[in-house]
């Protein structure tokens, strides 16, 4: 078992980090400007003030553990400031990014081509920028993204309210409970340095989802706005050959289901 984890942002997938993450480390410490505020769900001793922006809290991170940084990486000063009291040789560092660090521009070709890690990223924006230099000078593992869902967290609830239309679009999800896994299994087994795109696999469009969630729950109401972007389908093979069979909730429907009925 491995000694001491840090995770850096404890927000929606660290509470689903925290259970797992102690049967691979002894000792899991989370963060947050506020800890008393926001991490009473946690024991006292297992909280830990940090403020990126507050570089006073910086010397509460200490040296040696294993850190998993859960919000984006930026301003990129800052991440680099605080990236130099990073000792790399001592330590595993996975950063939670996002795939919308991939740059499709105004491409329309439909369906949108696959996109695997070798693709084009757009490092005009701040969080790609402190994504690569944690990946490029410190050893980081970056992990980027889709959408995350899980209790808490419907899908259904972004389509009742309009946040997204029942489009041609494509979008990629991903399981909080497989993304916990995959963090946890990069933590131990990912190569320092690399990229890996996370989803379920399998690109779906909002259409496809709204039409099949209408079948089976009718409360699922539908937007009036129709987006024409074709959106991204982000590929996993790495991740696949990589990691193995880690996806478990590959049924989005049926995931779905039983959040609604949470």
């Amino acid at each position: 078992m491995h000694k001491f984890l840090i995770i850096l942002g404890s927000g929606y997938t660290a509470r689903f980090l925290l259970p797992p993450a102690s049967r691979q480390y002894a000792h899991v410490f989370a963060t947050s400007r506020a800890p008393d505020r926001h991490l009473n769900h946690i024991t006292p001793d297992r909280r830990i003030r940090f403020d990126l922006t507050q570089q006073s809290t910086w010397k509460n991170i200490s040296t040696g553990t294993d850190l998993l940084w859960c919000f984006p990486a930026t301003p990129p000063d800052l991440v680099q400031k605080f990236a130099v009291t990073l000792d790399p040789l001592s330590r595993r560092l996975v950063v939670l990014g996002s795939t919308s660090a991939y740059e499709v521009g105004g491409s329309r070709e439909y369906p949108p081509p696959w996109i695997d890690e070798t693709a084009p990223i757009d490092l005009t924006k701040p969080r790609v920028q402190g994504e690569e230099f944690l990946r490029t000078n410190c050893g980081a593992i970056v992990l980027r993204v889709a959408g995350i869902y899980g209790p808490g967290r419907n899908p259904i609830d972004w389509i009742r309210t309009g946040r997204v239309s029942p489009s041609r679009n494509y979008v990629n999800l991903i399981h909080v409970a497989d993304l916990a896994r995959i963090c946890l299994a990069t933590l131990e087994h990912g190569k320092p340095g690399e990229a890996y795109n996370v989803s379920d696999g399998t690109p779906r469009t909002w259409r496809e989802i709204h039409e099949t969630v209408s079948q089976h729950l009718s409360s699922a109401s539908p937007a009036a706005a129709i987006d024409q972007q074709p959106g991204k389908r982000i590929s996993t093979v790495k991740l696949g050959e990589s990691f193995g069979p880690i996806i478990r909730h590959r049924d989005l429907y049926a995931e779905l289901v039983k959040i609604e009925k949470e």
